[in-house]
C-alpha cells in the first residue's frame, strides 16, 4: 500500500494497525482485511477500467443502501486515482457459500444452505427499496453493455451471440430487486448462521429470471439440490427456454 493511499484510507477509518490479504480472492479485485481503533473494515481494489467501472458501481449501490434493510456490508468510502480504485466497506466474519457448501460434512446439510439460499433470494425479489434506481429497460442496457464489452474484447459472448440475444428478448415480466451476479461465491454466510449479499455492483431492479438463473446454474443434473432450492424460492421457475437465454447467452457478455 503506497503512503498516498495510506493516508487516503487513514482519513476515513482512522491510523492503520494491520493489513492483510483475504485468503479468497476474486478475479477483479485485490481483497483485504484491515485493522483501525475503530475496528475491521474490508478494502477492495481493483486496477483494470473494467473492473474499476464495477468497482465504481458497486460503491456507488452500496452508498445507497445505507440505511436499507438489505443485507449487504456497510458502505465506508470510495477512493479513486488514475490508474487505480478501492472502496472501503465494513469486514464481516463469514465464509462464501460455495465454500460452506464444499465443507458441508452430510448431504442433509448442504441441502439445507441450498434451501436457505432459495429462500434468501426470493426475499430479495419481494423487497421494495427506493434507492435503487428503477428502469424500464434493465435488458436493454444489459445488452448494451454486452455490446460494449464485446466490442472492446472484455467478454466471452461474441456479437454473433449478441444479435441472437436481441431478435429472441423473452417476453418482459416485472421487474424487481435483483442481485444481478447471484452465485454461490458472492453470499457470505454469516457466522450466527445469516446469509449477506457481496459484490453487489449489479444489484438493481431487473429481470428476477436472470438471478433465478444464475443460481442454479451449478445446481443442475442434481435434481435433489434443484429440488431444496425450490423449496425456498417458491415465486417462480424458469423454462428451459429461459435458462438457455439468461445462462448460456446472457451471462456469456458479463
Amino acid at each position: 500500500m503506497n503512503q498516498q493511499l495510506k493516508g487516503d484510507i487513514e482519513q476515513i477509518i482512522g491510523p492503520i494497525h494491520e493489513r492483510s490479504r483475504l485468503a479468497e480472492q476474486g478475479c477483479t479485485s485485490e481483497v483485504s482485511q484491515v485493522m483501525t481503533d475503530k475496528g475491521s473494515f474490508l478494502l477492495k481494489s481493483s486496477f483494470q477500467d473494467k473492473y474499476r467501472e464495477w468497482l465504481r458501481t458497486e460503491a456507488g449501490v452500496l452508498e445507497r443502501l445505507r440505511g436499507e434493510e438489505v443485507p449487504v456490508p456497510r458502505y465506508q468510502g470510495f477512493i479513486e486515482y488514475k490508474d487505480s480504485s478501492h472502496l472501503l466497506m465494513s469486514f464481516e466474519e463469514g465464509v462464501s457459500l460455495s465454500a460452506a457448501l464444499e465443507n458441508a460434512n452430510s448431504d442433509g446439510a448442504r441441502k439445507s444452505l441450498i434451501r436457505a439460499f432459495g429462500r434468501f433470494l426470493l426475499d430479495l425479489h419481494q423487497m421494495k427499496v427506493p434507492s435503487l434506481d428503477s428502469s424500464p429497460v434493465w435488458m436493454d442496457e444489459q445488452l448494451a453493455k454486452a455490446e460494449n464489452y464485446a466490442k472492446r474484447g472484455e467478454a466471452d459472448g461474441s456479437l454473433e451471440l449478441l444479435q441472437k440475444l436481441k431478435e429472441d428478448k423473452p417476453a418482459p415480466v416485472r421487474q424487481t430487486m435483483i442481485h444481478g451476479d447471484c452465485n454461490t461465491d458472492n453470499i457470505l454466510v454469516l457466522e450466527n448462521g445469516g446469509l449477506m449479499w457481496i459484490d453487489v455492483a449489479g444489484m438493481a431492479i431487473g429481470d428476477p429470471r436472470y438471478d433465478e438463473c444464475l443460481a442454479i446454474r451449478k445446481l443442475r443434473g442434481y435434481a435433489e439440490y434443484i429440488e431444496a432450492f425450490y423449496e425456498g424460492y417458491t415465486r417462480y421457475r424458469v423454462s428451459e427456454d429461459e435458462f438457455t437465454y439468461f445462462n448460456n447467452g446472457l451471462y456469456e457478455f458479463f
